[in-house]
Order: structure tokens, then sequence, then C-alpha cells
């Protein structure tokens, strides 16, 4: 199973820990990001995210072993929706199994924030007042 996965599917939580299951770690730290209604004191109707597929998963790989080098990580799953999503979907799911928590949370936190910075996926939030908006993009 790869690592990183761009997908138009709705996220399913529970099928991606189960891959991180083993009885090498103690810890599985995940971080789920979903659309809310509100950004910047503007209501949300919903998002549509665009991502560059082979671009991303290159620099994820970067991302990866950097965070494997930094902290002690057994394994990592990270999976991005691209498309129009709904309120209270999940946008975004970063799994990340160690030995011990501490890793495990640092890993995880390190991960979303250069996936952040640094994969080229971009998001366009709609608003109720009908204007929208690229975040972030380029």
């Amino acid at each position: 199973m790869t690592s990183f996965l761009l997908t138009t599917d709705p996220i399913e939580p529970s099928l991606l820990e189960a891959e991180l299951e083993n009885t090498v770690t103690g810890a599985l730290v995940t971080f789920a990001g979903r659309v809310r209604n509100r950004n910047e004191d503007r209501d949300v109707l919903h998002l549509f995210y665009e991502g560059a597929d082979g671009i991303a998963r290159t620099e994820f790989e970067h991302i990866e072993k950097e965070t494997r080098s930094r902290f002690e990580i057994e394994d990592i799953r990270c999976v991005h929706r691209i498309g129009k999503l709904e309120l209270g979907e999940i946008a975004v799911w970063i799994g990340v199994s160690a030995r011990h928590r501490g890793a495990a949370f640092d890993g995880c936190r390190y991960l979303i924030d250069e996936l952040k910075q640094r994969l080229p996926i971009w998001k366009k939030e709609h608003y109720a007042d009908g204007d929208s908006g690229w975040i972030n993009h380029p």
C-alpha cells in the first residue's frame, strides 16, 4: 500500500487505521481535517480541491523521509481529497504509528504542517453570499 493518495472518493478512517495495525507499535495518532462552515468570518457552503498528483506524491515522499528521520515512526498513511467536498466531510486524513506516543504525536503534527505548506493542493471556498475564492493558490 502506498503511503499517500489523492482521491475523489470519501475517506474511510477505520479502513485506513486498520492498515496501520500491528503488534510492534504502541501508538497510533490520526488527524482528520474536515470542511467547516466558517472561515475568516464568512459562511462557507462547500469547498473544491485541486491537486497535482505526480508532484504531490513526489513531495510527500520527501516529507515522509524527513518525518521518519526526525521521529521513530513505524508507518504512515495520508489521504487527501480532491473535487467538491461538503460541510463535515474529511478533506485530509493522516495516520502515524510508532512504538511510543510521543513520536506518533510529533510525527503526525509535522506531517500535516509540512503538507499544508509544500504540497500542490489548492482549496477554493464557496461562500453563502455567492462569492468564492482560492486559498493559497499560486
